[in-house]
């Protein structure tokens, strides 16, 4: 998992609330197992004009002019400012994968539904909860100011705008660590591969007919 530490970048408004999975990342696409390859079929039946199914060449599909990822001034954005109960609806993985995927490093609201906000530190994609009223004020910022930029800065837990001004926020230092450090499961099981190495061979040496 990639680390995360500061980060500056483009922010693009998505001003509704009680988004869910399955606007997130359509059903239809969740077949595959595999982390990439979703963020082409992100807000798909917001996204683009006609109806989406696995395997086909996004490319080639006519786009919605209105939607907001299909602005010119919010191509290659990588934090999201969105509004209460972010996630909500099925406990799919895609969900995340795909914002991530698309390029988002980090999604800033008021409020998360639980299951996508626990999927997301597992792949490195930072949560940030800040109060309604100071998501009031950055929807003002951003949708009047073109290439309107926050700093992301985990080990201070702030977001820091254009004009110098910090908003705090709060995360589980566990959850903090291991975003710093780019640890998700796997990494943090490997952290302990030599102890588990000893413990397979002494089972191995002990008990050899579980492994004729």
């Amino acid at each position: 998992m990639e680390k995360f530490e500061t980060i500056t970048a483009l922010v693009a408004p998505m001003d509704r609330a009680n988004i869910d999975t399955d606007a997130i990342i359509p059903k239809q696409f969740l077949k595959s197992i595999k982390r990439t390859g979703f963020g082409q079929n992100l807000f798909d039946e917001w996204r683009y004009l006609d109806h989406g199914e696995p395997g086909m060449d996004s490319s080639q599909r006519k786009l919605n002019p209105a939607f907001v990822l299909n602005l010119p001034r919010y191509q290659g954005v990588q934090i999201l400012l969105a509004r209460a109960n972010f996630g909500c609806g099925s406990s799919r993985e895609h969900a995340p994968w795909s914002l991530q995927d698309y390029g988002f490093r980090v999604i800033v609201a008021p409020s998360f539904a639980d299951i996508f906000f626990n999927n997301c530190y597992k792949i490195g994609l930072l949560p940030v909860v800040l109060d309604a009223a100071i998501l009031d004020y950055l929807f003002e910022e951003v949708k009047s100011t073109e290439g309107y930029r926050l700093t992301v800065d985990l080990q201070n837990q702030k977001v820091i705008s254009p004009k110098r001004e910090e908003f705090t926020f709060e995360i589980d230092i566990f959850r903090k660590q291991c975003l710093l450090n780019g640890l998700d499961d796997i990494g943090l099981t490997l952290q302990h591969a030599e102890k588990i190495n000893q413990f397979e061979q002494k089972r191995r040496n002990e008990q050899p007919w579980l492994f004729m």
